[in-house]
């Protein structure tokens, strides 16, 4: 398993974002000023982006890992990825989701409290 930030042609990844985000003018709104790290277990499976608040806060802003592999902790090693890339830079790591049960269990899972809704 690898995991590489992807600086160029983030628009390649259109089809995993749109899977966590409801559509493609949603995602230009942080895909260029954000950071995109995509996970790799002989081919690509998970894909993220985490973008800058202020200097003390960042969002992850999408993540998405295709259906077929879901449930094989590929999110789970992502978070713990990013949340490792930016331990030194920020303070806080927000992410913003809709209220489904499943997706607030995983990511309190990977250790996010929920704040406000």
């Amino acid at each position: 398993m690898r995991i590489e930030k992807i600086n160029q042609n983030k628009k390649q990844y259109l089809d995993l974002l749109l899977l966590a985000d409801e559509s493609e003018e949603m995602i230009d709104k942080y895909l260029d000023h954000g950071d995109l790290f995509a996970l790799y277990d002989d081919d690509l499976k998970t894909i993220c982006v985490v973008a800058s608040i202020n200097e003390e806060t960042c969002e992850l802003k999408n993540l998405a890992t295709y259906e077929k592999y879901q449930g094989n902790g590929y999110g789970k090693a992502i978070i713990r990825f990013i949340s490792d890339y930016y331990k030194n830079d920020y303070k806080t790591m927000l992410v913003g989701t809709g209220e489904t049960p499943a997706i607030l269990s995983f990511y309190e899972s990977c250790g996010f409290e929920q704040s406000h809704r």
